[in-house]
């Protein structure tokens, strides 16, 4: 069996609207998941009067979670490096 040549990598050109370029600041978020899929809720907790708005849904397909766990972990693992450790309080602020 030949090998067949691999097709040229030709950069991906995104587009992003104004609104979801701004983002939105979330301090807490839920995962749930079933057999095919994941998904990610970020939230924004009011402090006062305490309330919660999600203010962002992606759901994804179990391989590209795995893929995104190993990005965030390479991600984390470079910022440490470069600026120490993050502190993970027990109480729950950071």
């Amino acid at each position: 069996m030949a090998d067949t040549p691999k097709p040229p990598d030709v950069p991906l050109q995104l587009q992003i609207d104004d609104d979801v370029a701004n983002g939105h600041y979330v301090n807490m978020a839920m995962v749930n998941h079933s057999e095919t899929e994941f998904t990610l809720d970020f939230v924004y907790v009011h402090p006062q009067p305490p309330r919660a708005k999600v203010r962002s849904r992606v759901i994804l397909n179990p391989k590209h979670v795995k893929r995104l766990l190993k990005v965030l972990q390479d991600g984390v693992a470079q910022y440490e490096q470069r600026f120490g450790p993050i502190d993970l309080t027990e109480d729950g602020r950071h």
